[in-house]
């Protein structure tokens, strides 16, 4: 009998039927761009899984990536796997502490370093004497680089298998609720993910229909990693464009003109705000509304962000407020949202044709088995699931029940229609003083809808009241000088206050709204590297203000 075909299998099929295709385009700088076929793309990665296979690893050898996204990050991944590795990726924003807490807990043999902004801060993380080799878009080191030795090296001549139970990929999750923890993933889930992905991509595009795609959000992330990378392996027709920097994106995405684009919650928020600064929302509003004329305007806007070819647009990675998915919708792009996990290889939950609403995620994908604990927990049974947690099977133990269901530790309710809908996570249920607890995510969705918003947190352990403080949009924060401003911005933000306290419990109201003094980022260490907040470190930085703030009049403070 005939072992399932693994992604690695599809690579090598790619690489003949669709030899002369291009597969990646890869920014370099100054307009120019590089085209890379399937048969290039397999060609490089064979050379350089030959170098590794001639480093005699041990099979199965951790082998790291620290870089942003590019096309030698597939290759890499590519020539790991053909050498009998696994694949270990770093985030391209990660301290010099976790790089180092990375590499030393998965054993890696070797790290490639690419494409990064801060490596004169990472670089100390690198323990001394790891084998490092340099992609070509890498900073200036004195690591060897991929291009001398995949000039001198032929290409590895056999088709290497990968075993079903093996490990192809080694995850380590963003850290937001503490120490990275690596999640294993063997070529067998992986692939049934990923056909999964593709199946459901073609009810949007059409069978006969090629996946475009700008490669953006870090390929570090599941997100990213199983939708963009590992569903254009199994299918071999995608084009996957990569963004150069922050300062080109829109010029990335007018190259690419994707029919597929995903992203995360507070970037489809910037996308709005940057709409916003151009036209007010009242405007906007009022011309969407008007008949043919709304449509055109809708298609401009799309065009002004590079998205006017995007037949399926996906949110994930944290909800999204209902409001923001409406307002998408109106301008003409078909916004849906979904959820997954690092555990399931981000196959768990999408919006389908026929079962999509604003503030649900969707429906099982096929072959989920989904069910919600007393507790109200989601638990999810996925092709996509985890083997385990890399060296830790203590977590294993906690995380999955005894039938096999994994604990998401997020809530959720289900509609008759199947319909999932995130309440918030169990952990960040807190009790105020009124003795009943409080789920934080409704309340922060409803605050995110207002454009004022770059990103909240509600919080209040065991205070006489909850509170939220919020991050302002990135276009108010130059103009609070003005003093005419920052009374407008406080008027304002009272009527949210009042409005949002409206639709809330006695005993989830909020005391007041705390502008916070700076935005919350990776680097300061409030943001995950996928913009996820961190509760715990934002609620370490404001403790010691909180009693002068409850003690404080007035609905809207300025930290």
């Amino acid at each position: 009998m005939t072992a399932p075909k693994n992604a690695l299998d599809f690579v090598y099929e790619h690489a003949i039927n669709h030899r002369d295709t291009i597969y990646l385009t890869q920014p370099l700088g100054g307009g120019q761009v590089a085209d890379y076929t399937w048969g290039q793309t397999v060609d490089q990665a064979r050379r350089m899984a030959a170098h590794l296979k001639a480093q005699n690893f041990e099979q199965g050898a951790r082998v790291a990536i620290l870089s942003k996204n590019c096309a030698h990050f597939i290759m890499a991944e590519l020539a790991i796997w053909m050498a009998g590795g696994t694949t270990v990726a770093i985030f391209p924003t990660e301290t010099a502490d976790t790089i180092r807490y990375v590499l030393e807990h998965s054993g890696a043999s070797l790290l490639f370093v690419g494409k990064l902004d801060t490596w004169e801060q990472q670089v100390s993380g690198v323990p001394t004497g790891l084998p490092c080799i340099a992609f070509p878009l890498a900073p200036k080191t004195t690591y060897t680089t991929w291009d001398a030795i995949t000039a001198k090296t032929a290409p590895l001549a056999e088709q290497t298998r990968r075993g079903a139970t093996e490990i192809a990929i080694l995850m380590y999750t963003s850290g937001s609720t503490g120490q990275p923890k690596g999640v294993m993933h063997s070529f067998e889930r992986m692939t049934a993910a990923s056909q999964g992905m593709v199946d459901y991509l073609k009810l949007y595009l059409g069978k006969d229909t090629a996946v475009r795609v700008l490669s953006y959000l870090p390929l570090a992330h599941i997100y990213e990693r199983a939708w963009v990378e590992c569903a254009s392996l199994v299918d071999g027709r995608a084009h996957i464009f990569f963004a150069e920097s922050l300062d080109t994106f829109l010029a990335d995405l007018n190259r690419a003109r994707p029919n597929t684009f995903i992203s995360v919650p507070r970037l489809w928020l910037k996308f709005q705000q940057g709409v916003f600064a151009k036209m007010p929302p009242q405007k906007l509003a009022r011309l969407l509304r008007i008949p043919i004329l709304g449509r055109i305007v809708g298609r401009k806007v799309l065009k002004g962000l590079g998205l006017d070819q995007a037949i399926l647009a996906s949110s994930g990675s944290a909800p999204i407020p209902p409001a923001l998915i409406e307002w998408y919708r109106s301008i003409g792009l078909n916004l849906l949202e979904g959820y997954g996990m690092t555990e399931d290889f981000a196959y768990s939950h999408a919006s389908t044709p026929a079962a999509n609403a604003p503030g649900c995620v969707g429906v099982p994908l096929p072959n989920v088995q989904v069910r919600i604990s007393e507790e109200g927990e989601i638990q999810i049974k996925s092709p996509g699931t985890m083997v385990g947690y890399y060296k830790r099977p203590d977590l294993d133990a906690e995380v999955f029940t005894a039938d096999g269901f994994f604990r998401t530790g997020d809530r959720g309710e289900r509609s008759p229609s199947g319909l999932m809908k995130i309440t918030g996570r169990v952990k960040e249920l807190f009790k105020t003083a009124k003795g009943k607890y409080v789920a934080p995510a409704p309340i922060e969705n409803k605050i995110n809808a207002n454009p004022l918003i770059e990103l909240s947190m509600v919080s209040g352990v065991g205070q006489p009241s909850a509170y939220a403080m919020v991050v302002l949009a990135e276009s108010i924060r130059p103009k609070l000088s003005d003093p005419a401003v920052r009374a407008d911005v406080q008027a304002q933000l009272t009527e949210l206050l009042h409005s949002v306290n409206a639709t809330l419990s006695d005993y989830e109201q909020l005391r007041m709204i705390v502008v916070a003094s700076e935005p919350w980022s990776i680097e300061n260490g409030c943001l995950t590297p996928t913009m996820k907040i961190k509760r715990s470190r934002v609620e370490a930085v404001v403790e010691a203000s909180l009693p002068g703030w409850y003690e404080a009049k007035g609905p809207v403070l300025w930290a």
